[in-house]
């Protein structure tokens, strides 16, 4: 029957034998403010996501040439957000285009409150994205591309469901579509000529009477 060591070394953090890093531990990693989200290469007004990268390998006379393409979502969580796509040798190269690129097409979004005024879907290429409006409470239930994308914007309450191809470059452009398609009921009042909240009040022309022939008297 074996024994068991008695000079085993001591635990740290939440690893047994490990250097520490885990939550308690003396090598942890400093903890993010609360609400903070994104990796923060954006700045500290804004809330970055990386989405996606790429490695391209490109076959040459000399061999292989190896590149990086990230895909970058860039937003204040006040209702404005972009997307860039950056190319590089290197991964942190690649991702610092994408961050520029994208504070160069930020949008405003129209919100409600925490969530979106309508229902929307939005469409680009083979990819489609169906946003929803959702209760206090609900969440972002979103996964993701898109996720990341409301995220930045500050929706906090939505539902979706992305209908279309998985491709993450198609799913956002699909869901900035229909982004851009969002607009509230007051807007679309005053564009029409009417008052918030009334009946339309339809001016329909009056009817020209036409002549009733008078009836003719049967004679016997």
């Amino acid at each position: 029957m074996s024994s068991t060591p008695t000079n085993r070394p001591p635990r740290f953090g939440n690893r047994p034998g490990g250097p520490g890093r885990g939550p308690g531990g003396p090598n942890a990693a400093p903890q993010r403010p609360a609400g903070a989200l994104g990796e923060g290469r954006a700045g500290a007004d804004l809330i970055d996501h990386v989405v996606h990268i790429n490695r391209v390998t490109k076959v040459v006379k000399g061999g292989k040439n190896f590149s990086f393409s990230a895909l970058v979502i860039v937003g204040d969580g006040k209702g404005r957000v972009g997307y860039g796509a950056g190319k590089a040798k290197e991964v942190p190269t690649a991702i610092k285009k994408g961050i520029e690129m994208a504070k160069k097409t930020m949008i405003s979004v129209t919100l409600k409150g925490k969530t979106i005024p309508h229902a929307v879907t939005g469409h680009y290429g083979a990819g489609r994205v169906f946003l929803k409006p959702a209760s206090e409470g609900t969440g972002v239930i979103a996964g993701g591309a898109v996720r990341a994308i409301l995220e930045a914007v500050g929706v906090q309450n939505i539902l979706t469901k992305s209908l279309g191809t998985t491709n993450p470059h198609n799913v956002v452009k699909a869901t900035f579509d229909a982004l851009r398609n969002l607009h509230l009921a007051q807007a679309i009042f005053k564009a029409r000529g009417r008052t918030s909240g009334s009946p339309a009040e339809a001016v329909v022309p009056a009817a020209v009477a036409e002549p009733v022939p008078e009836a003719v008297a049967e004679t016997k």
